[in-house]
């Protein structure tokens, strides 16, 4: 169920900025605001109380009561928007000058105690609908939440986890290699302590695993047990298990919890122990359990299981599980069908006993993605289904937009729901807001936290932070808790986006269409919404006269997502005049009139128009004064309207770099985000009205030519984090940005494509630079203490470095010391002359090697005793793939040619075989290149 209290969390601060603020508000009005403000509040607290409870185990008075408080919230908020939009427009049309001008602002104060008899109408309105809330709330007696002591429930985890261990294909695999972590071989390793926390994604298996390496190595313990922790632990009855589980199985239940541990240390000092802690959700808990687990000299061996990251990586030993693969799954699937009736004795394997049935089981396990449970739940539904091909693609597309009722599903999705539950409330509308996403997208990082952000998702309440570092932790702790799957850059290693398992995706969708959080459309939903739509998503290329149809019924809906249709989105755009997120990307706006009513929509703060083939905004978008993201990338516009300086609320704008931005940006004061503004001759202005905009965050920008204006606007843009210069290729300067001093959040710099550094940055030396992640430049002059400065940078993840040390003569070895450069991930370096060398301890994250243009003048050094021709490769523990073109004059070439077949055989025994492309090159020098030419003018 969503939790969350509709949109009280971004209500409340509008209320009392209605009594503190500006409005001028009667006296009596004020009070009657404080007094709904006063009941939002303790209606808020008992929401959350109530929304503690899984939503199966709530009575229906509370479900019915909080789906009150939630509409009615929505709807008090869109009356306080709508009253300061008009409020504000009115102030707009009071500074204006001029004959009509005078006699808009005459006619607007005339309006204004129209508006604000409106306003108190509506309030004491609002105030007689939260009263008979309230007032049914007792006649009912509805309770705050449950008493959990009288629900018996049944966890569906303990079928799973009493599932016999051959039951789960692939099991033994990831069973050897646990016990083989644990155990070792020989009785030393068995008197040593280990701990190993198994984290992985609901249903992956982690209990059962965990299990079978329990029953298997038990018996070389003096004692053991296994409890399970859960979300609301009971730590004395926690710890009166684990006593019974090891053999002390005295009755203590009168003890208190300190007392437990000290009788539960005293019991394990001298004895080899084996202990299973399943289902661990928060570090504080693993502190209070570790307390009663003493290190001793005997031996003691510790599993956890956990679906959150940050708590594997403190328990320890984070043994990550993985899914089943493709042959696995099927052979899971087809003995859960089918039984042994289609083994092949020959192979031992289970076969699918049609060639069309496979066909459409390869597609369902496609969607299960390897999960153990979601496979196993498929699989009880296909069995009901005997054999039937459409029967089994009706099961198909059922995936994630719903499954038919089951018991199967119904405990696999109660199993999933778990982590949804555990989850704070702040994530939890976080969570429902995917839905909005089709199944299998590649959901963008950035985008969705805007998105939330527009949505009022995300309140900043920690001074100094913004609202989208706010987002990227909630994001963060997502991923951290295997709600979603991470996707990192391909480039740069860092987070970019996530992908939501159809399983959970489908979970979300039953979730948010009970609570009526969000519609999704799609080609497999064609019907009329019965309920008020607060927000939609059109899905899978819905006919345009389906989605006119649908849009006519938005006039309360605060989110619209369209995903690319076939033809141009037909969208009744008047009728949606509390809209707060319109996101058309990749939607074809060419001949379409679906921007015409833009002007209506003074609540939008989010516009997404990326890829959707306009040439213009209309002017009338300057009346959205909430309007916080405008993104129009990807689009031939060719100038932005004048308008756009009116968004004073604006925080992120993206553009085209062909896009001429108007005079005046430097008056989009909010501006955090500006991405890619191009700067010409023409536009040279603009760079003084950059530095007017002090609390950009992200800057990139194509720049025709450096200059000294460019200086001084980056001077004052000390919040930058994200700076990335470029310009056109061939057009790099030298030393403009040589006297610049980057700020101490700086976390992505990219300027090797515009600019060189005629050597490394002193403020690169600075301990202040803790943050920097991403680093992309050129440096004329290096040495190999500057080298070593970079290797300490702390968070460095991408390094992408070219030097001119052909043209400057420098011909130097360099040594890539143990210990350094800890965190990267992916290294590039472009243009040295000479010979290097990775020492072992060095780079032990790097996956991706890449060594271009890398001149080897004297390569015949190589040979030498102190030089290691294959650059030690082998000392690069974590390789996955690396790329090297050497550079070799003619009379060189062939010990250039060793040296390559040194490095290729370095990388065939590498341990971890990493792919490798590594090539010789011929250089040729200008004056070399003249002799040739001169050779063939004679021989013609």
């Amino acid at each position: 169920m969503e939790v969350v209290t509709g949109a009280l969390p971004s209500l409340l601060p509008k209320l009392a900025a209605l009594v503190a603020g500006e409005f001028n508000l009667q006296k009596g009005l004020k009070g009657e605001i404080k007094f709904l403000q006063e009941e939002l509040e303790s209606m808020k607290a008992a929401l959350e109380d109530i929304f503690k409870v899984p939503a199966d185990r709530l009575p229906n008075q509370n479900k019915i009561w909080a789906r009150n408080v939630r509409e009615l919230s929505y709807d008090i908020e869109d009356s306080i928007d709508t009253f300061m939009v008009e409020c504000k427009q009115g102030k707009r049309l009071g500074k204006q000058r001029g004959l009509k001008n005078i006699i808009d602002r005459s006619l607007n104060l005339l309006m204004q105690p129209k508006i604000r008899r409106k306003i108190a109408a509506e309030i004491r309105d609002i105030k007689c609908h939260v009263i008979e809330v309230h007032e049914r709330r007792r006649r009912y007696v509805v309770n705050h939440g449950v008493d959990m002591s009288i629900v018996d429930t049944v966890d569906p985890r303990l079928f799973i986890q009493y599932m016999e261990v051959r039951e789960l294909v692939g099991m033994d695999e990831a069973r050897d290699e646990l016990i083989n972590i644990m155990t070792g071989e020989n009785e030393v390793s068995m008197q040593q302590g280990n701990i190993v926390s198994i984290v992985g994604f609901g249903g992956l298996g982690k209990t059962t695993l965990a299990n079978a390496v329990y029953e298997k190595n038990r018996a070389r313990f003096h004692c053991s047990a296994c409890v399970s922790v859960s979300q609301t632990p009971n730590m004395k009855r926690l710890f009166n298990g684990l006593l019974y589980d090891l053999g002390n199985d005295i009755s203590k239940e009168t003890l208190d919890e300190g007392r437990l541990i000290k009788i539960l240390r005293e019991f394990l000092q001298d004895k080899r122990y084996f202990i299973v802690i399943d289902d661990i959700w928060d570090i504080s808990v693993w502190k209070r359990i570790k307390c009663a687990l003493p290190h001793n000299d005997v031996g003691y061996k510790i599993i956890t299981t956990t679906r959150n990251c940050e708590v594997a990586e403190h328990v320890g030993g984070a043994y990550k599980l993985k899914p089943l693969s493709l042959n696995n799954s099927r052979k899971l699937l087809y003995r859960r069908i089918f039984g042994n009736e289609n083994r092949d004795n020959n192979e031992h394997e289970e076969k699918c006993p049609s060639q069309e049935l496979a066909e459409v089981s390869d597609r369902i396990l496609k969607k299960c993605a390897g999960v153990p449970l979601a496979i196993v739940t498929m699989a009880s539904l296909l069995a009901f289904k005997g054999r039937n091909k459409m029967e089994w693609y009706e099961v198909y597309r059922s995936i994630g937009t719903g499954l038919e009722n089951n018991v199967d599903v119904d405990n696999m999705r109660k199993i999933l729901s778990f982590s949804y539950y555990e989850l704070p409330f702040h994530l939890r509308s976080c969570v429902l807001y995917l839905s909005v996403f089709p199944e299998d997208y590649e959901i963008d990082k950035d985008r969705l936290i805007r998105m939330w952000i527009a949505e009022g998702f995300i309140q900043c309440k920690i001074q100094g932070k913004s609202l989208i570092e706010l987002g990227e932790s909630y994001f963060n702790e997502l991923v951290n808790r295997s709600v979603i799957h991470p996707i990192c850059n391909n480039t740069t290693n860092m987070l970019s986006g996530c992908r939501v398992h159809d399983m959970v995706l489908d979970l979300i969708h039953s979730m948010s269409a009970e609570e009526n959080f969000i519609r999704v459309l799609n080609d497999m939903d064609y019907t009329s919404p019965l309920k008020t739509i607060r927000r939609l998503s059109y899905q899978n290329g819905m006919e345009n006269n389906v989605i006119a149809q649908s849009s006519r019924g938005l006039q309360q809906a605060r989110s619209v997502i369209v995903f690319p249709s076939v033809a141009a989105p037909v969208l009744a755009l008047g009728s949606c005049r509390v809209l707060r997120v319109l996101d058309l990307e990749d939607c074809n706006l060419s001949q379409a009139n679906s921007l015409k009513y833009l002007g209506n929509l003074c609540h939008l703060r989010y516009l997404g128009l990326s890829c959707t083939r306009i040439e213009k905004l209309p002017e009338e978008i300057g009346t959205m004064q909430f309007l916080q993201t405008l993104d129009v990338r990807r689009n031939e516009i060719s100038c932005l309207p004048p308008t756009v300086v009116q968004l004073r609320n604006l925080m992120r704008l993206y553009i085209k770099d062909s896009t001429k931005v108007p005079n005046g940006i430097g008056n989009l004061t909010c501006l955090e985000e500006l991405s890619l503004l191009g700067i010409r001759d023409s536009t040279l202005n603009t760079i003084e009205e950059l530095g007017e905009l002090t609390r950009l965050r992200v800057l990139r920008i194509l720049l025709d030519e450096f200059n000294g204006k460019l200086l001084v606007c980056l001077r004052k843009l000390q919040n930058i984090q994200h700076l990335r210069i470029h310009a056109p290729r061939g057009q790099r300067s030298i030393g403009g940005l040589d006297c610049w001093v980057a700020p101490r959040h700086l976390r992505v710099l990219s300027t090797q494509q515009s600019c060189w550094f005629s050597t490394l940055p002193a403020w690169l030396n600075q301990s202040h630079l803790q943050d920097l992640s991403s680093l992309c430049i050129a440096v004329r002059e290096l040495h190999q203490i500057h080298l070593e400065i970079l290797g300490r940078l702390p968070a460095l993840r991408f390094l992408d470095l070219e030097v001119d040390h052909e043209n400057l003569g420098i011909m130097a070895r360099f040594v890539v010391g143990a210990g350094s450069f800890r965190c990267l991930v992916r290294c590039w370096l472009h243009g040295f002359v000479g010979t290097m060398a990775f020492q072992q301890g060095a780079m032990q994250k790097v996956r991706h090697l890449l060594l271009r243009s890398f001149y080897l003048p004297m390569v015949k050094e190589m040979a030498c005793k102190d030089c290691d021709q294959d650059l030690g490769l082998g000392n690069l523990s974590s390789l996955q793939d690396v790329v090297v073109t050497l550079q070799s004059e003619v009379g060189c070439i062939k010990e250039a040619r060793q040296a390559a077949a040194a490095m290729r055989h370095a990388a065939t025994i590498h341990p971890n075989h990493p792919t490798h492309s590594i090539s010789v090159r011929l250089r040729l020098t200008e004056m070399k290149i003249q002799l040739m030419k001169n050779e063939l003018d004679k021989r013609v």
